[in-house]
């Protein structure tokens, strides 16, 4: 039978893009003395630490967080979060609000007042 996927904790995974970036080595001689497979796997870790994803490094094998939902880094991350949301709901209430004013107003005519039926 085929082996399972390999797990990594993320400790390792940090030691691994350390050794790569600050020492120098090369992917082949990573890939030997840490058991990894294939070269992808250390490429895709650096991708996530270079686009301030390294939460990603901590997630289990095979979990896809979606934007938002996994692990947060700090504190500091999650305020930034939910500043970002209150700044697009207060957008979407400016939007909204433009467009109200270009609705056409309700009018009372002579006929919808007389007849004591609104006009909708």
């Amino acid at each position: 039978m085929g082996e399972s996927k390999r797990r990594y904790p993320a400790e390792v995974k940090r030691e691994v893009l350390r050794l790569k970036w600050e020492e120098g080595w090369s992917n082949r001689s990573l890939m030997d003395a840490f058991g990894i497979k294939n070269v992808s796997q250390i490429k895709q870790w650096a991708r996530w630490v270079q686009n301030g994803e390294e939460h990603r490094l901590r997630q289990p094998v095979g979990k896809q967080y979606t934007y938002g939902k996994g692990p947060q880094d700090s504190e500091i991350d999650r305020l930034r979060q939910q500043v970002e949301y209150y700044e697009m709901k207060e957008a979407l209430r400016g939007k909204y609000q433009e467009l109200e004013r270009r609705w056409p107003r309700k009018s009372s005519s002579p006929s919808s007042s007389s007849t004591g039926k609104r006009i909708r």
